[in-house]
């Protein structure tokens, strides 16, 4: 029997079906993915959902808006320049601890699709909050619960978390670019999110290195041509936020180091400048900690004991804590002045140089070789120093050729290197937020920034009920079909990641470089030629103007329209006017290149080099990312598929899974098709990747289809939704389901209204 593992590995010799183990006793039993592992799991698509929301029925922005933030950033300074017992604070200031806590719940954000980041607070959910890089966080959230406490539901722990960052920098002396509040919190784990093909050994159920990680997600070694971190991912190794402060497996080699550095902070949305100002501003403050071996201390929080009480990694050694902490195993402090904003950490790592040590838990680590180079105070202990201490990635930064010249100029210009901190730091803790509409608070910057994908301001009345009659006529009298109308509308809008609150119809990027130049949108050059000539036409007879991102729009409601006529069904689709037009200099190309689709199965695209992107992942699973990005329920995927085939919006206009003869018209022949038995399947080829829909009876091929077609008759789950719509009652019901997912997905980025 061959074995899996929960990510498709196979482990030789290991059943999975005893359940995890600690202490040797079983604690779960088998699952759906363990007996079934190539699954697709549709369910994810429903999770943290209302039901597992205490607060569904609660506006938080006119909440949080009512919060004197002053106020709030009083208490939590207050707080940071304290100690409690049972947890105290380093130099008499958590302000070190907190900036750590805001930035490991932030940082996990990646550019591929838009997950991670400190917007819904997974930091307090698995497996966030027990990868070994997060290492005592859980105690960091649980010194500021009383400030938590007191603002209640006004305040979210994604919220709170961040301006408490904010708040510690602010009282080392540095000045912060701006808070933008607004994150809603998540209410139940993270099980959907990919975070790397590594699987797990329990060497030792009951200590700190109990997860053993078999790393899978590079190709090559360091240095070489081929070396590439799989996607989506980001971090360099399961468990990091980031890159292993050690270097590349413990290697400690520092220009293998930046090698991954670079990678790593480039899939984080952080150019170089932005990557060392982070690093070094980071390491301003605070220290590490590395006094116990890993295999001393205890549990992370998920699996530590009912009395812990959510608190994870028990340190039995000394006080367990101060002195004695343990975190990520390297031991002491960057700079003399450990919770001051200066320039020494800098200036410590040019003016030095350094040799490979390590720390009492074993950790590889440097010191300087200068006997007569600065110390750092201990963080408890009253009149003990200790040698300043460098990581194997911060040695990086004087290695790296590049990294070394935008070091050297913060060197000679403090107030640059200041100023790239600050405003870096502002788009690492609010990346993920989205368009800067979506920030509350007095203390959002008025700058717009390129990575918040900014919009030009409205400034035209916005057309009215006569108006959009009228660009209807000018439409269908354009000549394009219903087919390419509603395919460049749903290329316009499918971009959108709920993720990230990037992409979406709104600017009208289809229209711009890159997206302009993607293989997905080829057939959408013509239609969008025809279609800015309506707006020309409309915005040169009038003082009423209407953008080219209202009208691609537009199109694509006059298209369903149509259809569903041909169908027998008059309707009208819902058009809320007021999108604009952004500009190719408001558009980071770069960045957006990230949303370029590796598989769109809306479309019926599979990219030409997918199986370099990813070798391992099924065009259906990749479907169903772009269905949970598009944040779809299973009915709503089904509906939006079923229409989009019926009306032939295949990227290359080609007959998979277009199992009609009434193509452009909005019928339940997809459904049908699927659910007859009047029809054999059969693969073309051995690879599985596409089929022909055979007649029974002469053998004569019908249809042709993808996976990403026959995946709604394959899996139970989707099938039984596609029965719904099959039915002999299901036409309307399709009809109006198609309509109201259209609108969600056309209305997915406007904020503005919402």
């Amino acid at each position: 029997m061959t074995v899996y593992n929960e990510y498709n590995d196979v482990l030789e010799g290991k059943c999975p079906f005893g359940g995890n183990t600690i202490g040797g006793a079983a604690t779960s039993k088998p699952t759906l993915s363990d007996w079934y592992p190539d699954r697709l799991r549709v369910e994810q698509l429903h999770r943290d959902g209302t039901a597992a929301n205490p607060l569904a029925d609660f506006d938080y922005e006119a909440a949080f808006n009512a919060i004197d933030l002053d106020e709030l950033k009083a208490d939590i300074k207050h707080f940071l320049t304290t100690s409690v017992s049972w947890w105290p604070s380093d130099y008499g200031n958590y302000a070190p601890q907190m900036i750590r806590m805001a930035w490991h719940a932030a940082g996990t954000y990646r550019i591929a699709d838009g997950r991670g980041g400190a917007g819904q607070a997974l930091q307090r959910f698995a497996p966030i909050n027990s990868w070994w890089d997060n290492g005592n966080t859980d105690k960091s959230r649980r010194l500021i619960w009383p400030i938590k406490q007191k603002y209640g539901n006004a305040l979210s722990w994604a919220d709170l978390m961040v301006l408490t960052g904010n708040c510690a920098l602010e009282i080392m002396g540095f000045p912060t670019y701006g808070f933008g509040g607004g994150r809603r919190d998540a209410w139940e784990a993270d099980d959907a999110t990919y975070w790397g093909p590594e699987y797990i050994e329990n060497s030792n159920p009951d200590s700190f290195d109990a997860m053993v990680m078999r790393s899978q997600r590079w190709t090559g070694e360091p240095g070489d041509a081929n070396y590439e971190l799989e996607q989506p991912l980001a971090a360099s190794h399961q468990a990091l936020i980031y890159v292993n402060p050690e270097g590349p497996n413990e290697n400690g080699n520092p220009a293998d180091s930046a090698v991954d550095i670079r990678i790593t902070f480039g899939r984080m949305a952080m150019n170089d400048v932005e990557t060392v100002a982070l690093i070094a501003g980071g390491h301003a403050f605070g220290k590490s900690h590395g006094q116990v071996p890993a295999d001393k201390v205890g549990p992370p929080p998920e699996i530590a004991p009912m009395e812990a009480q959510g608190l994870g990694w028990a340190n039995p050694v000394g006080k367990g804590f101060a002195e004695y902490t343990m975190t990520n195993g390297i031991e002491g402090s960057w700079t003399p002045n450990p919770t001051q904003w200066d320039n020494t950490y800098l200036e410590n790592l040019f003016a030095f140089e350094w040799e490979k040590t390590e720390s009492p838990a074993g950790a590889l680590q440097w010191k300087p070789t200068d006997p007569g180079a600065p110390t750092t105070p201990d963080a408890h202990l009253a009149g003990v120093t200790h040698p300043l201490m460098m990581m194997t990635s911060d040695i990086a930064l004087k290695v790296d050729p590049v990294y070394r010249g935008i070091c050297e100029q913060f060197l000679a210009d403090f107030d640059y290197f200041t100023q790239e901190f600050s405003k870096a730091w502002y788009k690492l803790t609010h990346r993920d937020m989205g368009p800067k509409s979506r920030y509350l608070g007095p203390e959002v910057a008025a700058e717009d920034m390129p990575w918040q994908d900014p919009l030009p301001a409205w400034d035209h009345d916005v057309v009215g009920a006569a108006e959009i009659a009228t660009l209807k006529q000018s439409i269908l009298g354009s000549g394009v079909s219903v087919s390419d109308l509603a395919f460049t509308a749903f290329s316009s809008a499918v971009t959108y990641r709920d993720t990230d609150k990037r992409g979406g119809a709104n600017g009208a990027r289809l229209t711009l470089a890159p997206q302009k130049d993607w293989a997905v949108n080829r057939r959408t050059v013509p239609v969008i030629a025809a279609l800015r000539s309506v707006v020309d036409d409309f915005n040169s007879a009038g003082s009423t103007k209407v953008s080219l991102a209202d009208v691609i729009v537009l199109g694509g409601c006059v298209a369903v329209e149509q259809a569903a006529k041909s169908a027998g069904h008059e309707i009208e689709v819902p058009f809320t006017p007021g999108r604009v037009d952004a500009t190719q200099e408001q558009t980071d190309v770069p960045t957006f290149e990230w949303l370029a689709p590796v598989v769109d199965g809306f479309r019926n695209f599979v990219m030409d080099d997918s199986a370099r992107v990813a070798p391992k992942v099924a065009p259906e699973q990749m479907f169903l990312d772009r269905a949970m990005l598009l944040n779809l329920s299973a009915p709503e995927w089904v509906a939006l598929t079923g229409g989009l085939r019926v009306l032939g919006c295949n990227h290359d206009g080609s007959e998979n899974g277009v199992f009609t003869d009434r193509v452009g018209t909005l019928s339940t022949d997809f459904f049908t098709t699927l659910m007859s038995m009047d029809y054999d399947w059969s693969k073309v080829g051995d690879a599985g990747v596409a089929f022909t829909l055979d007649n029974r009876e002469s053998g004569e091929t019908v249809y042709r289809a993808t996976r990403n077609d026959l995946l709604f008759g394959s899996n139970q789950q989707l099938r039984a939704v596609a029965e719904v719509y099959a039915g002999s009652d299901g036409h309307a019901r399709f009809v109006r389901d198609f309509v109201a997912v259209w609108d969600k997905v056309m209305m997915a980025d406007r904020y503005d209204v919402k």
